[in-house]
């Protein structure tokens, strides 16, 4: 048995037992490092030729050592695993910076670095630590239309925002344990990846487990292509993925109505990371890790979940305080499959057998 299969399995058992626990948020803690460009540059891209601060994902280059220590602070908080700081390590996302050549190098680096923590701390604690290669939605949409008067019009396709996926995947996968397809506003884009992943199955023989986490923008309790958490779980279970949820946007508190409707339907695995509450007015988020674990704990009480993380706004502190708050509770048992058909646009329709 290889060693992602020992960790997978490993983890599948103590999934059975206990909520796992995910990483909290890479952008807050890369935030605090308070980089102006030339941080951001480092020796490598003194002179690139656009602006590239705020492209977090170019630190898995010119940074490495920060983003590893970040890796390094949430599994000592108590994650089982962590996301790779590749978000935005796509061709498509990485052209705002002139960069989207470097997309593939960007995302393996990301994940090489995430697997060099995890392995250097499973072998310090002696517990299984694994990768999830984070795959964010683009800043594309295949849905809506970004021009009002054409509704139309797309920036892009869906062939083109596949291979896109397919890249950042193939450059990960050597070095995770997990494909995460996150954030997802709009579920064609979705779609889009997960064909990737499934092509690269199937015709190149890299197989990772698929987890995928939705967003709900507001609390209208749909994705910002329409669709309600349902919908959303009938339009991707084609994917058979190993976990399911929904994180950012939200935070736990406004998040829970849509978990708890997740958790009556899915099948498989509950993953949940929200935001460390609502952002104020000047884009921070005030929610303290106690106020945040305090909701967590309840999801996890109430048997709503599998794994536990956070997004926007969380740091080590937060996870720390969610795992305390996690332990003891039981796992989300997944809901029984029901024979029929499932089908969904906006909404979801079931014909029973």
């Amino acid at each position: 048995m290889t060693a992602r299969a020992e960790r997978l399995a490993s983890l599948e058992r103590a999934a059975r037992e206990r909520i796992l626990i995910l990483d909290g948020a890479m952008g807050t803690q890369i935030q605090d490092l308070k980089l102006d460009e030339a941080g951001y540059r480092g020796k490598r891209f003194a002179d690139w030729p656009a602006l590239i601060k705020g492209n977090n994902d170019i630190l898995n280059l010119s940074a490495p050592g920060a983003v590893k220590a970040i890796h390094h602070a949430y599994f000592d908080a108590g994650a089982d695993i962590v996301e790779t700081n590749t978000f935005s390590s796509t061709s498509i996302a990485q052209a705002d910076y002139q960069m989207q050549d470097l997309a593939p190098e960007i995302a393996r680096e990301g994940a090489r670095l995430a697997r060099e923590a995890a392995d250097e701390q499973q072998v310090r604690t002696g517990a299984p630590k694994a990768v999830a290669g984070a795959i964010g939605p683009t800043n594309k949409t295949l849905s809506i239309s970004p021009q009002v008067n054409d509704p139309g019009f797309r920036e892009v396709d869906f062939d083109q925002v596949r291979l896109s996926y397919a890249e950042q995947a193939r450059a990960m996968a050597d070095h995770v344990d997990f494909f995460l397809v996150e954030t997802i506003f709009d579920t064609l884009n979705a779609k889009a990846a997960i064909k990737a992943l499934i092509d690269l199955r199937t015709e190149e023989g890299i197989d990772r487990p698929i987890m995928l986490s939705g967003t709900i923008t507001d609390r209208s309790g749909r994705t910002l292509s329409g669709q309600t958490a349902t919908a959303f779980w009938y339009s991707v279970r084609h994917a058979k993925p190993w976990a399911i949820g929904l994180n950012c946007a939200l935070g736990a508190d406004e998040l829970r109505p849509y978990i708890a409707e997740l958790s009556r339907v899915v099948d498989t695995r509950i993953l949940a990371y929200p935001n460390a509450g609502l952002p104020n007015d000047m884009g921070e988020y005030d929610e303290t890790p106690d106020e945040t674990a305090a909701h967590l704990g309840e999801w996890a009480r109430s048997g709503l979940v599998n794994i536990l993380g956070g997004c926007c706004g969380t740091t080590p502190a937060h996870i720390r305080a969610i795992a305390a708050a996690a332990t003891g509770a039981a796992p989300c048992q997944p809901a029984r499959r029901e024979r029929a058909m499932h089908l969904a646009g906006l909404e979801p329709f079931e014909l029973s057998a």
